[in-house]
């Protein structure tokens, strides 16, 4: 009930905006501006942004979170996983202003040194940094339910790779993580919900200027920090700029929906096949 609720709360509001604005204009505008008298409205650059600061996140932590779940599941031993493990989750206990700050005094010049020092032009506000930090921050949410679902592959699995000759990391590459791969997705799709999610990191690190552009090295901005740029703003709440909060939550609804129904039905295409080999 509340999902639904959620849903028609967005809809109603930007079916209103639709009447108000073009939606194919929307859908495939390539400029957003926002004024009292003069306003544009083409959200293309907006979700540009927003896929990829996320998908730079997701390059930096499931790599890494997968990494050190497997470290942690099997080869750490039990003293070793003991201490390290809550070491690693107290990244998720750091708010993320604290991660903001850190990108736009640390991550942020660091980059711009390093670029000017290969001869690239980089922003202080960029793509980049807040995309590194974004996937820094969901290491912890991606390791810590990885290392869960490893944890769970039965250990006869393991004895029985190993007594078919297999080495550790055979058996990890061919037995373990296939086994473990719908919850390997599943913690994949949290940390992209949850990077998605994230405005404080853009607004410090990115900035807040819709930017279409394929240079992570530029500002650019993310659905969610527009939704609060317009929400927060003096316009009317019944003027398309205040509406178009609920339009952009709205696309941003449906893709999130699509991207979990296509994941479930592999996660569930997977697991069939899976039993039929087993068996």
């Amino acid at each position: 009930m509340t999902t639904i609720g959620i849903l028609f709360s967005i809809l109603l509001q930007a079916i209103e905006f639709f009447q108000l604005e073009s939606l194919w204009y929307f859908l495939t505008g390539l400029e957003w501006h926002m004024s009292h008298s003069d306003s544009t409205f083409g959200a293309v650059p907006i979700f540009a942004g927003t896929f990829m600061i996320t998908g730079i996140a997701l390059a930096v932590a499931i790599p890494v979170g997968l990494g050190n779940a497997i470290f942690l599941s099997e080869y750490a031993s039990p003293s070793l996983r003991k201490s390290l493990k809550p070491i690693l989750e107290v990244l998720a206990g750091i708010p993320t202003v604290v991660y903001g700050f850190f990108a736009a005094l640390t991550v942020a010049p660091a980059i711009v040194s390093l670029s000017d020092a290969l001869g690239i032009e980089a922003a202080y506000n960029s793509a980049l940094a807040s995309g590194v930090i974004m996937g820094v921050m969901i290491v912890p949410i991606i390791s810590s339910l990885c290392d869960d679902v490893l944890c769970a592959v039965p250990a006869s699995q393991r004895n029985a790779a190993y007594g078919l000759g297999m080495n550790q990391a055979e058996m990890i590459r061919d037995i373990v993580v296939p086994s473990a791969m719908p919850g390997i997705i599943s913690a994949c799709l949290l940390g992209f919900a949850k990077a998605v999610g994230e405005t404080m990191i853009v607004v410090m690190a990115a900035g807040l200027r819709p930017n279409l552009s394929w240079n992570p090295l530029e500002d650019m901005t993310t659905v969610t920090v527009r939704i609060v740029d317009a929400l927060v703003g003096d316009h009317a709440f019944d003027s398309p700029q205040t509406l178009s909060a609920f339009a952009l939550g709205l696309v941003l609804f449906v893709i999130t929906l699509l991207l979990n129904m296509i994941s479930v039905r592999q996660i569930r295409k997977f697991k069939a096949k899976y039993k039929i080999n087993r068996l």
